[in-house]
């Protein structure tokens, strides 16, 4: 079932109040702070290693859990709060980060959880692609790439988010749903940044999960943005 959401902040309130939170909420979740500051609050992370401790299982069909888990990620990303990143990464697989819209398994760079976890003492110049438009290969350390093809826009600010939807694109192929067969995403949306461009500045994240037993874990980060 797809889901296009114009409206985050009443959906994350409902979510809330499905939760039996009763708090004024921004989109992601955040309790209001004074002044309109963005406070910082803990993320609940999922749980991997004790399923001991657990006492239900994921309803891969609940689009709120889904949502959920995505808001948390992209809320993660834009505090740079790895180490809360960290605990949504799939333990196995790992999550892979694709610049553009055209996801590349053979070429596409994937990480454990431990090296997102520690990716802010991690100086190593990693080779992620092409510039779109230029060729030139996309060399950079971890966070300087998060900070170009990630955290390019606040995207837990993004006006449109779809539920195993693409909002947006370009010329670029999109090929997410065929490369992460049996997973969900959600798309966080910008279809402009200024009125003036007609759509020519979009840009998107799509966070790509699969179902856990017991969560949802992060295995794709794609950057989406208009390119020539």
């Amino acid at each position: 079932m797809r889901r296009t959401l114009f409206f985050p902040c009443l959906l994350c309130l409902a979510i809330g109040l499905l939760l039996g939170i009763l708090l004024p909420v921004n989109w992601s979740g955040r309790e209001a702070a004074p002044g309109g500051a963005r406070p910082i609050v803990p993320i609940q992370q999922p749980q991997h290693a004790d399923a001991s401790t657990q006492t239900e299982t994921l309803d891969s069909a609940d689009n709120s859990l889904l949502l959920g888990a995505a808001c948390a990620v992209a809320q993660a990303l834009e505090e740079q709060d790895y180490t809360a990143l960290s605990g949504f990464v799939h333990p196995e697989r790992g999550v892979t980060f694709t610049p553009y819209s055209t996801v590349d398994p053979e070429n596409d760079l994937t990480f454990t959880p431990a090296q997102i976890k520690n990716l802010a003492q991690d100086e190593t110049v990693y080779t992620w692609g092409f510039e779109d438009g230029r060729g030139t290969p996309i060399r950079m350390t971890i966070p300087q790439y998060l900070e170009r093809y990630v955290t390019d826009r606040d995207y837990t600010r993004a006006p449109q988010i779809g539920i195993d939807q693409i909002l947006t694109g370009g010329n670029a192929l999109e090929n997410l749903a065929e490369v992460y067969t049996g997973c969900r995403f959600v798309d966080f949306t910008f279809p402009s940044a200024d009125p003036v461009n007609n759509g020519l500045d979009w840009s998107s994240l799509k966070l790509v999960f699969q179902a856990g037993e017991h969560s949802w874990l992060l295995v794709g980060v794609v950057h989406g943005e208009w390119t020539i």
